[in-house]
């Protein structure tokens, strides 16, 4: 089972960005992954308004990131800046990217 890192946007319209989460970890789960989004569950426990806590989070996925097969950037509500500073990480780690779409 491939460990996937889901890419998908967060801030903004949160309650719109997290029920799209959910739909994007239903698709992963249904192509047999084991997907994690941590922009999900580290806004849990770190205080997103808070610059080091933030970073903090970022950090603490890429952590996550650098173990995964492989990242999924869900783009149907575009690709917001973490996004897109997860994608360059992934590339920076050899991983591969793979955009995907609900729609």
């Amino acid at each position: 089972m491939k460990l996937v890192i889901i890419e998908s946007p967060y801030s903004g319209d949160i309650s719109t960005n997290v029920a799209y989460l959910a739909d994007c970890l239903r698709d992963s789960i249904a192509r047999g992954e084991a997907p994690f989004a941590s922009h999900a569950i580290y806004p849990m426990a770190l205080q997103e308004s808070k610059k080091e806590d933030r970073i903090k989070g970022i950090v603490l996925g890429y952590q996550w990131m650098s173990r995964a097969d492989l990242v999924a950037v869900y783009q149907d509500l575009g690709i917001s800046m973490g996004m897109s500073a997860a994608i360059d990480r992934a590339k920076d780690l050899g991983i591969p990217i793979e955009y995907r779409s609900l729609k």
